[in-house]
């Protein structure tokens, strides 16, 4: 390899290592609406509501299908706007939808608390985009330690999201929880300033360049490797929005125990999340992705083993966290999967095509999770991580043995 060859690939890979710094702080800052969503807002819910109280986890739905839309919108955003810009569009709906919120606990309304849920996940769309941006800004070999980087900021996350919702939650007593989501603004202020000091190469404009063809979406979506890595991604991020969103109504509503024990819950699952993120990178480079997410997935069935044994705190908590470190294997690995599955100028279609059917099914996951709970009760939440968890396990079998195949 020519020195220059050398001096350019370490130009790239500072500019990459730059960027995803900077993309690292701004995912912390908007993903901890997460945290402070997912603590209270089925709590809130529950409050608003009368004497039927199904619908409570219904603006936790509203959340999730603004994540589905969002992963639509951003797409549209990037084309127009460019990627650091779209990501700005995202953090102004944000703050907007954490100011509706806090108004419509003022006012008592549900369904307006459920609309600004459902534009704090408009913004959580956007901000999803960022793993991706931080992959296709970034030389090949470094793109699963860009992808691990970025959702290693969500330990910050986990941190300052479950702490806003302490310290703020009183702060317009009696109106409980408006202070936790009037902090969101910002929150996303802050991800703002961080957005515009990005320097994204134009992959579009790139492959345009080099005259690759793009191939049709319909071809790449149905390869083995991208239908593999897109129902793993599907089966952890599902499973983990599934329990998450039950688990706080389970403890408080169901077991008796406090709110403040419920968001410890969540801010150790939160921490679970994202601090393996410092290392899942290496570990995918050592062992493989497929390994990585089989691992993952195994994990999330021990999360259920867990939480089916009994109702004691420590069985809640333990869950969270292995629920956690569970999603943070499948997810990453999932995703790394899927980036590699199509070239620098197919991503926006592909990476639009793959988030709202991940987040479709999310926010079907969030909506279940409180019908279930109502009716059939937590137990039941649990057992459904065996059978989802198992098929998502032997497609990535399947694929970790086609892989050996075409390697010898």
């Amino acid at each position: 390899m020519s020195v220059g060859t050398v001096e350019g690939l370490e130009r790239e890979l500072s500019a990459a290592r730059r960027n995803v710094f900077l993309l690292m702080f701004a995912q912390a800052l908007l993903a901890s609406s997460g945290p402070i969503v997912f603590s209270v807002g089925g709590l809130a819910g529950y409050n608003l509501l009368g004497a039927d109280k199904s619908l409570a986890t219904a603006p936790l739905t509203g959340f999730n299908i603004g994540v589905a839309l969002g992963a639509v919108l951003v797409a549209i955003a990037a084309r127009l706007l460019g990627r650091a810009h779209g990501f700005v569009v995202g953090a102004l709906v944000g703050a907007s939808g954490g100011l509706i919120a806090a108004i419509a606990l003022f006012r008592g309304d549900f369904w307006l608390f459920a609309l600004g849920f459902m534009l704090v996940g408009i913004s959580s769309g956007f901000a999803q985009k960022i793993r991706f941006a931080a992959a296709d800004a970034s030389p090949s070999f470094y793109k699963p330690r860009a992808i691990s980087w970025i959702l290693a900021g969500g330990v910050i996350s986990a941190i300052l999201g479950p702490q806003v919702v302490i310290l703020t939650k009183d702060l317009f007593e009696p109106v409980l929880f408006a202070g936790a989501f009037v902090a969101l603004a910002p929150l996303c202020g802050l991800a703002i300033v961080l957005f515009f000091l990005l320097r994204l190469p134009d992959h579009k404009a790139a492959g345009v360049a080099s005259g690759a063809p793009v191939r049709p979406l319909r071809e790449i979506v149905l390869t083995q490797r991208f239908l593999t890595g897109m129902v793993c991604g599907i089966s952890s991020y599902a499973l983990m929005t599934f329990m998450m969103t039950g688990a706080p109504l389970a403890m408080v509503i169901g077991c008796g125990f406090s709110p403040e024990m419920a968001t410890l819950g969540i801010q150790w699952h939160v921490l679970a999340m994202f601090g393996p993120s410092f290392f899942t990178g290496m570990l995918i480079q050592r062992f493989g992705t497929e390994k990585v997410v089989a691992a993952g997935l195994i994990i999330l069935m021990a999360c259920a083993a867990v939480a089916h044994t009994g109702i004691a705190l420590w069985n809640f908590w333990g869950a969270l966290i292995l629920l956690g470190i569970g999603w943070n294997f499948g997810f990453i690995g999932a995703t790394a999967i899927v980036a590699s599955s199509y070239r620098p100028h197919e991503a926006d279609k592909v990476q639009g095509f793959h988030d709202i059917i991940l987040f479709g099914a999310v926010a079907l996951a969030s909506f279940s999770s409180g019908k279930v709970f109502n009716t059939y009760g937590w137990q039941t939440i649990n057992l459904m991580f065996w059978p989802i968890a198992g098929v998502s396990l032997v497609l990535v079998l399947l694929l970790l043995l086609r892989t050996r195949r075409a390697a010898v």
